[in-house]
């Protein structure tokens, strides 16, 4: 294994990626170090005039955090934001292994869950997300024209067809601030919801701000799980959107859990935050009171007429430490490889699968972006030996390191 990801890292670090403002490396003796321009790790990294035995000190209480939560044999929620810290700033080469050994001890390393998300309402949002072709906002620089919400008819023809081709979970995305004032809406996708569940497949929904009782009546249709990204930590989040709080967010997904959905809920890298920013977000959704069910991980595309459009691409690096450090805080939690995958060359998503992603959005698109095909991913996954995750169902886990693969 370590030979493995030694041989796919030196194949990557010959790519040229575009630097972000907190780009890692790491040098011989193991300490994490930042890239010029960019501040030091507060776990691993010591300030001038700091003894050489403090900062020993700290990176052994690192490597110790790193070693209880790899040794971990259940999921926990009491994360302190500091222990996610000192799991986040590990080695990359050592993270990505150590995600690897969790992964294999919750999941079976070859199941890897396919997912198609289908946009059932374009454009006409009235947020401000900074990063969305689909507000109202910027439709003039984007071009992109508001829709109608698509028909009951129309959506169960796309879920068949993802179902035929493998996926085995479909996923109906709104353009909605919320729910408020949409009863028939609500009523079709509660017949969507149904009519999916009732092919075998998972069916998860997006549309935005939820209340209780919205919450209730997708459950009773047969919802799966709601999506509903915090998108970042909590203090960068007021730069990036200020239509919708943090704390609505965060309500909605209460709603969605009490209501006995499972929550999906992820975030975007490449909006401009830094690394203690990607922490802040592992640290809200690892200590909501029980894990996402699913976690996808974003990179953003930028899109031409959105006050994001301009942004350079988020570097592989810091994807793949995000989605070590959420598999080994998060086990049992299924972690998604969802926008930005398209710009992914193979081997570099292969890394992922390695160290804990075992989720992607496959099909004809995503949203309004592109998205690999049904095809393109059915030949990546016989190259590196991956399957299809069955509807509902995990393979079981035997013991340490092996997995069903009946």
């Amino acid at each position: 294994m370590r030979v493995l990801v030694h041989q796919v890292l030196l194949r990557t670090a010959r790519m040229r990626l575009a630097p972000t403002a907190c780009r890692m490396s790491t040098i011989a003796a193991g300490q994490v170090v930042p890239s010029p321009g960019s501040p030091p790790p507060p776990t691993l990294q010591h300030p001038p005039g700091h003894d050489l035995e403090h900062d020993a000190e700290r990176q052994q209480r690192a490597r110790r955090i790193l070693q209880q939560a790899v040794a971990a044999t259940a999921p926990r929620n009491d994360w302190a934001r500091d222990e996610i810290s000192a799991i986040f700033y590990q080695p990359l080469m050592e993270l990505a292994f150590q995600a690897a050994i969790v992964h294999r001890r919750f999941h079976n390393p070859a199941e890897v869950q396919l997912c198609t998300l289908m946009n059932i309402k374009t454009g006409g949002c009235t947020e401000d997300c900074s990063y969305c072709a689909q507000s109202t906002r910027y439709q003039k620089g984007t071009g992109l024209e508001a829709k109608r919400v698509e028909s009951v008819e129309s959506v169960l023809e796309a879920a068949r067809i993802a179902k035929e081709n493998g996926s085995t979970r479909f996923c109906m995305g709104a353009a909605w601030r919320d729910m408020r004032g949409r009863k028939n809406s609500l009523r079709n996708i509660k017949e969507m919801v149904s009519g999916v569940r009732a092919m075998g497949m998972e069916v998860c929904v997006t549309l935005g701000m939820i209340n209780e009782e919205q919450a209730k009546e997708l459950k009773e249709a047969g919802l799966t799980a709601y999506n509903h990204n915090v998108d970042t930590s909590r203090e960068f989040y007021p730069s990036i959107i200020s239509t919708r709080t943090y704390d609505e967010r965060l309500k909605t997904l209460g709603h969605v859990r009490d209501a006995g959905i499972s929550v999906c809920s992820g975030g975007i890298l490449g909006l401009g935050e830094t690394s203690e920013d990607r922490i802040g977000l592992l640290h809200t959704v690892a200590t909501l009171p029980s894990h996402p069910e699913s976690f996808p991980v974003n990179a953003l595309i930028p899109i031409k007429g959105t006050p994001l459009g301009d942004r350079k691409p988020i570097e592989f690096t810091s994807m793949l430490r995000t989605i070590a450090t959420a598999r080994i805080i998060m086990p049992a939690t299924i972690i998604r490889i969802a926008a930005g995958r398209k710009t992914m060359p193979e081997e570099q998503q292969a890394l992922c699968f390695m160290a804990g992603a075992n989720a992607v959005f496959t099909g004809e698109k995503m949203l309004t972006t592109e998205c690999h095909g049904w095809d393109e991913d059915a030949a990546m996954f016989g190259r590196w030996g991956l399957e299809p995750m069955k509807s509902f169902q995990k393979s079981p886990v035997l013991a340490e390191g092996f997995t069903s693969q009946a």
